[in-house]
């Protein structure tokens, strides 16, 4: 039962409450994110409905550490849940691992701080890009990376994508709706790099925080530079316009994996 849990409780049971550190990895092929929506399937329903059959009825609370897109994966996802449950963490990511289906896997469960939060927390997030850069395809990453045929010069772009680092106003590297625009839209981007392993060119990311498909559209860029339909000192000038009709396409979610999240 996902509630609040600071009315869940009564005085007495909130001296019991817990704050765990769950960590996860998943594969979000089959997936619509990260958050509970109402038509489609996500890694926090599959999550909780795995959760309650082990804590049956007691109150929870569970906060990610981030939204992710339809069909984006994560090597390291980080969970907080406040319960009074008292099952020992070993036991609880055992449990947890038993009934969750083979594309979630829990890595770790630790006990935190009761101020602790999965989001709020956070000081950092490291996002990697993966291209199959190669004209034949590999069935057996299918759903995993993004397939691009044409060739990719990894160095040139290693040298390019420098210009992403640094505090800036993303504006141009955000997918805005109405909701959004009032948003502070400034992020520091503290790593960017571009590095080639035989057919798979790799992007790392590591930022203080991301706007909504940031780093697909900086991937998107990119693949617009090596294509020569952007100049390669065409970044900076795209951060300065704060338009998103001046960087390149949203690149394809499959490729897209949350890292590692840094508290």
């Amino acid at each position: 039962m996902q509630c609040d849990v600071s009315r869940a409780y009564s005085e007495v049971e909130k001296e019991k409450l817990r704050n765990l550190l769950i960590v996860i990895a998943y594969n979000g092929k089959n997936y619509h994110g990260w958050q509970i929506q109402d038509n489609a399937l996500t890694v926090q329903e599959v999550f909780q409905n795995a959760l309650e059959k082990i804590i049956q009825e007691t109150p929870y609370e569970i906060k990610g550490c981030s939204r992710t897109d339809s069909g984006v994966h994560a090597n390291k996802y980080c969970i907080s849940l406040k319960m009074v449950h008292n099952i020992p963490c070993y036991r609880l990511q055992t449990a947890l691992n038993r009934f969750l289906p083979k594309d979630i896997a829990v890595l770790d469960a630790q006990e935190k701080p009761l101020d602790f939060h999965a989001r709020y927390s956070c000081k950092s997030k490291q996002y990697i890009y993966k291209i199959w850069n190669t004209e034949v395809r590999n069935p057996f990453l299918e759903g995993l990376v993004y397939e691009y045929r044409y060739p990719l010069d990894e160095k040139m772009l290693d040298r390019v994508c420098k210009a992403y680092i640094g505090k800036h106003d993303f504006t141009s590297f955000c997918t805005i709706d109405n909701s959004r625009r009032k948003d502070n839209m400034e992020r520091t981007v503290m790593e960017f790099n571009v590095r080639r392993e035989g057919n798979m060119v790799i992007m790392t990311v590591e930022a203080d925080g991301f706007l909504y498909n940031m780093v697909r559209i900086m991937v998107g860029t990119l693949i617009k530079i090596a294509q020569g339909k952007f100049p390669p000192d065409c970044i900076g000038k795209i951060i300065e316009a704060k338009d998103r009709s001046k960087a390149g396409a949203t690149a394809p979610s499959c490729g897209l994996y949350l890292n590692e999240v840094r508290y």
